[in-house]
């Protein structure tokens, strides 16, 4: 790893996924893939891998003190949590492998694998961002009503999130949380609690079927390093939540993460090959 001004500012927005996943239970892994891509000029298909660890692992550190303080419910987690882990495991074990690396042409730019994934990245958070801007009144249901679990939907919806998580290494707690407070019921608080642990448990799951094929590529130390910082900030963005407004945060950085997403799109349809890819 060599210390240049992209680098110092890669180590430095490391720190800030993990200050997003404390602050406000997610948007750390948006920030990730371009983090990585950008930053430290990690292939776009690797970075998605390397996502996945350090989101996940963030998340089961943040995911602790969560539980400690009774903000997660397990039973949710279990019935979102099982589609979404076997659907990220067999996306990242057979789906990505068996996509070609080049897709097509179009208009003389060569479609390929890491342009399409960068692509669909940067949907996501543009769509990402649009959830966290919107300013909804989620009507929250304390839990002395009797919990009704609209089994086909979480299932489907943990199936659908495990393909996009796989896809493009983003935990997906902003598709987690609304579906977790609509669909099961949840308390705002104990929906990002229980997300955390969700996101934990699939990501690292997703990872494994990486290692196998990928052990060779990956750059260890990078990735130990940029978890690191992630779980440090995880800790500081814990804190600041206590003394910060979050839903003046969440749009702020819903705003932060529009403007990223316009500019992967622009970036990659019209300068296409400039970065590591």
């Amino acid at each position: 790893m060599t210390f240049d001004l992209l680098t110092i500012f890669g180590l430095l927005a490391s720190t800030l996924i993990g200050i997003s996943l404390g602050l406000i239970g997610g948007g750390g892994s948006i920030l990730t893939v371009p983090v990585l891509v950008y930053l430290f000029n990690v292939d776009p298909v690797l970075a998605t891998a390397y996502s996945l660890f350090i989101v996940g692992l963030s998340s089961l550190v943040g995911a602790f003190p969560k539980y400690r303080a009774g903000m997660i419910d397990l039973k949710t987690a279990i019935v979102f949590g099982i589609p979404s882990i076997i659907a990220v495991f067999f996306t990242r074990k057979i789906l990505v492998p068996a996509i070609p690396a080049t897709l097509f042409d179009l208009g003389g730019i060569s479609i390929t694998k890491a342009l399409a994934m960068m692509i669909l990245f940067a949907i996501l958070m543009v769509a990402a961002s649009v959830s966290m801007i919107r300013d909804k009144k989620t009507g929250e249901s304390e839990s002395n009503e009797a919990r009704v679990f609209n089994y086909p939907m979480i299932l489907l919806e943990g199936t659908v999130v495990g393909v996009l998580t796989g896809l493009v290494g983003a935990g997906g707690g902003f598709l987690i949380i609304p579906a977790l407070v609509m669909l099961s019921k949840l308390p705002m608080k104990q929906a990002v609690g229980t997300s955390l642990l969700i996101i934990a448990a699939k990501s690292l799951i997703g990872f494994t079927g990486d290692v196998s094929e990928n052990a060779s590529k990956m750059d260890w130390t990078l990735l130990i390093v940029v978890t690191i910082l992630a779980i440090i900030g995880i800790f500081i963005g814990n804190n600041l939540s206590k003394k910060i407004n979050g839903a003046a945060l969440k749009k702020g950085f819903g705003w932060f993460v529009l403007v990223m997403g316009i500019y992967i799109i622009i970036k990659e349809l019209a300068f296409p090959g400039t970065s590591s890819h």
